[in-house]
């Protein structure tokens, strides 16, 4: 008998060990689910769930290193101050969160989908030559649609949209084609239209950080 409890204390005493050094284990991979969880949200942005620029940026190049047929599309949203300043910051949220989704909508799952800052958006989709014109001119009218707000207000929003493409610029580098992008943007300003990049963007000079001028453009899809 003595064995016999003897016997049952070496495995009580084991087990207790086992379960013991299981413990940290055990959580540290909770931990470690968690991090990965945070570091996951970190991602992403919290108010419109769109990649952050570093992510973007990251998927972004990989897209272009795989594929010709590949648009770079820049998107600022038009007079989205007075929004917050007349409506309030819980209206112009609401405005960022409907021009994501319509551009999530637009790119569909094989492109990719960033907010840059504020109310500056940054897309990277596959796009064949003979459905650029057709498809900008939609993403366009897409942009232009009035957002409805949670109490039934309709608020009035537009963007301006500049792309930028491989053929046109010459270049399949993700800042080349964002800064030729980014000067066709503020070439078509508040015009209702999406503005085509060539290769002379990339000669136009810098003013304030942004790009200006007004080199030959391709303009399509102006709103109605």
């Amino acid at each position: 008998m003595d064995s016999v409890l003897r016997a049952q204390a070496r495995f009580g005493q084991r087990a207790l060990l086992l379960t013991t050094a299981a413990l940290p284990l055990t959580g540290w991979a909770v931990h470690a689910v968690a991090l990965h969880k945070r570091l996951a949200a970190t991602r992403r942005d919290p108010l419109t769930g769109l990649l952050r620029r570093d992510s973007y940026t990251a998927r972004a190049r990989r897209l272009l290193a795989r594929r010709d047929d590949v648009a770079v599309v820049l998107v600022d949203q038009n007079h989205f101050k007075s929004i917050n300043d007349t409506l309030g910051h819980a209206a112009g949220d609401a405005v960022l969160a409907a021009v994501a989704a319509r551009l999530s909508a637009w790119t569909g799952p094989r492109g990719v989908v960033g907010r840059l800052g504020g109310d500056e958006f940054a897309v990277v989709v596959p796009l064949p030559a003979d459905s650029l014109e057709q498809r900008l001119a939609q993403l366009v009218r897409m942009l232009h649609t009035p957002v409805v707000l949670d109490d039934g207000r309709a608020v009035d929003v537009g963007a301006s949209v500049g792309a930028a493409v491989p053929r046109e610029v010459g270049s399949r580098d993700l800042s080349l084609l964002q800064r030729a992008a980014d000067a066709a943007l503020y070439e078509g300003k508040h015009s209702g239209r999406a503005i085509l990049a060539t290769r002379q963007h990339l000669t136009v000079p810098s003013i304030n950080g942004r790009r200006a001028g007004r080199p030959g453009t391709r303009v399509w899809g102006r709103a109605a």
